[in-house]
């Protein structure tokens, strides 16, 4: 029994040799930094995750077993850190993980070094100017790769103000190619560092956000990547008109819940590579195992997520348990530090690493041969949605609800961003839907208006008028509700000496407000710090002035159809046709005829042309009444011809023009355009202060409104008025003209028959909706116009509140019955022509008396004389 027995053992001792010398043992080294009563670091849990899973599943190393050596050593002790890794290395291991602080990386580096023992990092390492670490090797993204990879981002956002924020000086390397960017791009880079030894950055956003710095971007670890995204959300200032870009690879994996809803544009990289099931599935046992952990203290992480830190970790002991499957006839060795005898399969297996490549939870590896950083690997471009369509990992189905990868970024192609404006474009409110937005704007009729009511109303209900109604279809179009507020200081927005901005764009400017929904002019200076959409209404500046008083026609108006130059120029022509006739008359021996026509052979002829009798012909046809005299040779009658037709022509213009001269009472302006009330001073003009209308004026380079700047700036206190209202009220009391818009005018004129527009328009622009520079909303608020104007619901809601009772037009007067003070100057010249004549009659009679009394005076001397002699 007992020979049986000892049978028995023998074959079993025997079974047991023959495993184990079959079975190889490979023994990896980590060295691992804690500090006092402080949980296992996440780079140790992955350290075992990685060799129990990979002693698990056999596929990888069917004939060796990984084992482990875990050495920990307090924060920056580099002479514990050498001392336990020249332990490691006396027990025989294949190579030596960690630790990961510069100090004691270095001591450890040395060692391996000398003993020629593969040395792994899985953190960002500070650069040596010269790298004579041959056997060195670092699985995090090389440094200047991910700073090429944050400038390509900014550069596809085309932003040109980025603020950067870093946690400590590495920060500044790792971002040396984004820092070197405005030297050769129009880039401008502030640079700002987050306070060391607190955690309270609220002092440093609030300068931020007083600086309206917009696009930020975050060099620090996760933890305080959470601790400050709290802060940010304090300051107010998670809102869509910030970017944040964060440079940590673990953003992802942070819990962004409360955020998800704020609108902010949030970006980072992740290099984990959740797309690929086999990841998935390593991923999902992590957080199996470490939501099966005491809990950890809070640090802002989705419970059980794997980091990019314990991932890389996870990564390098497989490409070690890689290398040694690939490395046969490798066997690890004691190796002592002070002999400096290195091992002899060292640049073998060093050699395995970076000839290789291997497809890891991060991506494909590949250690470049002449350094031992990984220089070429991919990293996924995320951003915090609200629709996000990422799959669910991790066993949290949270992940999938807040980010969306958007593109890929290469170390070798760059960024690949998927365009993600067409999918937002199929529904324009998925970024307003559910939000409510503060909107801007200022009370002028018929714009915004108080409502009336005998009951007491609160919050939009208390106003009325074309731009309630014009929001309210824009909120129907896009879904988000709204709250309208009054501007605080009642002005539009205009820019003083010192640059400095009031009214609605002031609001803007500062994000007190959303939207600016009120007559806001489009002007160059104001698009240059605020966004605007496309208009609403186009208008331009014009003159609103009373109307000026009717003149009734006086007893000479007969004479108004022509003027006083036509009149003068008529009798001239009378003139001038009546000396042609009479010389014509004289010359021509068809005009001349025997007055005793018995007597053919008189030598006395006659010409009825005398000077006297043209005139008479002349003004006879000019009268269309003729005379007894008419021409008998061609060139005379040619001669009257052409007077008959002259006198036709005026004759009827005369006629046609001389009803409306005796029936319409006429309007005297005293200006008619820009230039008139430019040319004089004594009609006192303006226009609002701070407004569109003023800047123009103000910036203008054209003579006539230089001109006319210059007038009102110098009587500022007088020329230039608080609002429409009172500028509406001064041009009604007084002899005042104010420049506005065209569309106002109109309003006005519809309403007040007082009140008129003179001349045409001055310029050219339009109303548009106001959103802060970046707004998210601008583009949709555009969309939105466009559809109601093809609707045509802009016109109808134009129609709706400027239509008034009207005033009546003047051509629809009927013509009225002429009186004396018509025509009453027709009587005056009768009676002067009649009183002329008798004076001529008595001055006729007089003349024809004396010249008689000579003749019998004569006679009777001559008789007298015939009688003596």
């Amino acid at each position: 029994m007992e020979t049986r027995n000892g049978l028995l053992f023998s074959v079993l001792y025997f079974m047991a040799e023959f495993w184990l010398s079959s079975q190889q043992v490979l023994r990896i080294g980590g060295i691992f930094e804690t500090l006092e009563n402080e949980p296992i670091s996440v780079e140790e849990l992955a350290f075992k995750f990685a060799v129990s899973n990979i002693n698990r599943n056999r596929t990888l190393m069917p004939n060796t077993t990984l084992t482990y050596d875990i050495q920990r050593i307090n924060l920056f002790d580099s002479f514990e850190a050498s001392r336990r890794a020249c332990d490691q290395l006396a027990l025989g291991v294949g190579a030596v993980f960690g630790p990961s602080h510069s100090s004691s990386i270095s001591a450890v580096q040395s060692i391996c070094n000398a003993l020629e023992v593969p040395h792994i990092q899985t953190r960002w390492k500070h650069p040596s100017v010269e790298n004579k670490d041959s056997f060195y090797i670092n699985l995090y993204p090389e440094y200047a790769s991910i700073s090429r990879a944050v400038l390509d981002i900014v550069q596809y956002y085309k932003w040109k103000t980025v603020t950067v924020v870093y946690e400590d000086a590495t920060g500044l390397i790792r971002l040396q190619e984004l820092i070197k960017a405005p030297s050769r791009y129009s880039i401008k880079i502030k640079i700002r560092q987050l306070p060391t030894g607190s955690k309270d950055a609220r002092p440093l956003l609030k300068e931020m956000k007083k600086g309206k710095e917009f696009y930020v971007i975050f060099d620090c670890s996760y933890q305080t990547s959470a601790d400050v995204m709290k802060q940010i959300l304090s300051m107010g200032m998670m809102t869509e008109y910030y970017h944040f870009f964060f440079t940590t690879l673990d953003l992802f994996a942070l819990d962004l819940e409360p955020y998800r809803y704020s609108g902010v544009n949030m970006t980072g990289f992740r290099l984990l590579n959740i797309d690929n099931p086999q990841v998935a599935s390593v991923v999902e046992k992590w957080a199996m195992e470490r939501m099966q952990a005491p809990p950890k203290p809070e640090t802002g992480m989705m419970e059980g997520m794997m980091t990019a830190e314990a991932a890389l970790m996870y990564d390098a002991v497989y490409m070690v348990a890689a290398a040694s499957q690939r490395a046969s006839q490798i066997t690890v060795s004691s190796l002592q530090c002070h002999r400096h005898k290195p091992w002899r399969f060292g640049s073998r297996f060093m050699n395995m690493f970076k000839d290789a490549q291997w497809n890891g939870l991060t991506g494909l590896i590949t250690i470049n041969k002449t350094d031992g950083l990984r220089k070429e690997f991919d990293l996924d471009v995320i951003s915090l949605k609200e629709d996000g369509v990422e799959k669910t990992i991790a066993g949290n189905s949270r992940l999938n609800k807040v980010w969306k990868k958007i593109g890929v970024w290469n170390s070798n192609t760059g960024l690949n961003l998927t365009d993600t404006n067409k999918d937002s474009s199929t529904n324009i409110t998925d970024s307003m839907a559910n939000r409510t937005l503060v909107v801007t704007t200022i009370l002028e009729n018929p714009y915004v208006m108080y409502k009336k009511s005998d009951k007491p109303l609160y919050g939009n209900d208390r106003f009325e008028g074309y731009c309630l109604d014009l929001l309210k279809e824009l909120s129907n179009i896009l879904g988000f509700a709204y709250e309208v507020k009054l501007v605080s200081d009642g002005k539009y927005g205009a820019q003083n000496d010192k640059g400095e901005w009031n009214g609605m764009v002031r609001e803007l400017i500062d994000h007190v407000a959303d939207l600016a929904v009120a007559p806001l002019t489009i002007t160059y200076v104001r698009e240059k710090v605020i966004d605007f959409s496309k208009p609403f209404m186009t208008l331009g500046i014009s003159i609103l002035y009373h109307k000026p008083n009717g003149t009734n026609p006086g007893v000479f108006s007969f004479l108004n159809p022509l003027s006083p130059d036509i009149w003068m120029y008529v009798l001239l022509a009378c003139l001038g046709v009546s000396c042609v006739l009479f010389v014509i008359a004289r010359f021509t021996p068809y005009e001349w005829y025997n007055p005793h026509p018995c007597n053919p052979d008189s030598d006395v002829v006659e010409n009825n042309f005398t000077l006297i009798n043209s005139v008479w012909f002349g003004v006879g046809a000019l009268m269309q009444q003729g005379s007894e005299l008419m021409p008998k040779a061609l060139s005379t009658r040619i001669v009257g011809g052409i007077w008959w037709f002259f006198t036709l022509i005026i004759i009827s213009s005369y006629t046609a023009n001389l009803a409306a001269f005796l029936t319409v009472e006429r309007m005297d302006s005293p200006i008619d355009s820009a230039d008139d009330l430019a040319k004089q001073t004594k009609i006192e003009y303006g226009a609002v202060r701070d407004g569109s209308t003023m800047t123009f004026f103000k910036k203008s380079k054209i003579s006539t409104y230089e001109k006319m700047w210059a007038f009102m700036s110098s009587r500022k206190n007088t020329a230039l008025v608080k609002n429409n209202r009172e500028g509406i009220q001064r041009v009604l009391t007084t002899d005042y003209a104010l420049l506005m818009e065209s569309t106002s005018i109109e309003y006005i004129s519809q309403r007040n028959c007082n009140l008129t527009q003179i001349g045409g328009l001055i310029d050219s622009k339009g109303y548009g909706v106001g959103t802060p520079i970046g707004s998210p909303y601008r583009d949709k608020v555009t969309i939105a116009i466009l559809q109601l104007q093809e609707e045509g619901k802009l016109h109808m809601m134009k129609e709706k509140w400027w239509r008034g009772n009207g005033c009546p037009e003047e051509d629809s007067k009927e013509a009225s019955a002429l009186g004396v003070e018509n025509i009453g100057g027709i009587f005056i010249v009768l009676a002067a022509g009649l009183v002329l004549s008798v004076f001529v009659a008595i001055g006729e009679f007089i003349y024809k008396s004396r010249k008689n009394l000579d003749i019998e005076e004569v006679s009777v001397g001559q008789c007298e004389w015939h009688h003596k002699y």
